[in-house]
């Protein structure tokens, strides 16, 4: 398997020849969907086997879960399949990083000790193969969606978390996968159309930052359902993941390139 190991104390990455980073999001394993969960949990399986060969660095962008809540002894049931594999790709020496969603936000060390994979909690600036690259998950960024933001504050403080940690987990874990499910404001979600880039908040977000860190060439984000390429001005683009429940999309970089693949549309 071609390596892209980062730098020692750096998250800078220079991928070997034929090696290829790859961008994926949104899979929302344990929805109920028009596709099961099961359904698209193994196809992700063997998406994972098919690019395990040409991988040089693999980028989770959050909500893999529909729900994730680790509690010190206990974590949701299931997903054995997907962890294994993850598990597998990253004993091979894959380099995993796992920037977390809206939806698996509590997320604490489970991954890093048992998975070997990083975890990140906000966007954070990448360079591989000397391209910069701001990497997130999208939720909260951009203008408007006041009310999440105000509630992700609230699911992120400490205090909050260590309260909630005091229910018995089958009532914390059921209640909490309800209220994934079923209340919009608490999932961060906003209309999964495309109405035009100037009501895009990703791509408004991206565009602002670029003023203050013009050296960024792509933006990459999951959280909007929808497979998106927006160029910024001549040398930066907005790009979006899309997601596992509808499009099967995901981004591939390789050398100084990136693809947007929708097998889906595509087909």
């Amino acid at each position: 398997m071609p390596n892209g190991l980062p730098m020692t104390n750096s998250k800078s990455i220079q991928l070997s020849p034929g090696a290829k980073a790859y961008f994926i999001s949104d899979h929302h394993f344990g929805l109920t969907a028009n596709i099961p969960s099961k359904v698209r949990e193994k196809k992700f399986i063997i998406w994972l086997d098919k690019i395990k060969k040409d991988a040089g660095a693999l980028f989770i962008l959050g909500d893999m879960f529909d729900f994730w809540y680790e509690y010190k002894q206990a974590v949701p049931k299931g997903f054995v399949r997907v962890l294994g594999k993850l598990a597998e790709l990253s004993d091979a020496g894959l380099p995993i990083y796992f920037f977390v969603g809206n939806h698996d936000m509590w997320m604490k060390d489970y991954f890093t000790q048992e998975l070997n994979i990083s975890i990140f909690f906000k966007p954070e600036i990448f360079e591989i193969n000397n391209r910069k690259f701001l990497i997130g998950h999208g939720d909260g960024l951009g203008p408007g969606d006041i009310s999440y933001k105000w509630l992700k504050k609230l699911f992120r403080n400490p205090v909050a978390q260590w309260a909630y940690r005091w229910l018995h987990p089958d009532i914390g874990l059921k209640l909490a996968k309800y209220l994934s499910q079923k209340n919009k404001l608490i999932s961060g979600e906003y209309d999964h159309q495309f109405q035009g880039k100037e009501k895009e908040w990703l791509y408004l977000y991206a565009k602002n930052y670029l003023k203050k860190h013009p050296e960024i060439n792509f933006f990459v984000f999951g959280h909007r359902h929808l497979p998106l390429q927006i160029p910024l001005n001549k040398q930066a683009i907005y790009y979006n993941t899309g997601d596992w429940l509808n499009h099967f999309s995901y981004l591939i970089f390789e050398d100084k390139k990136m693809t947007l693949v929708q097998p889906e549309k595509d087909d």
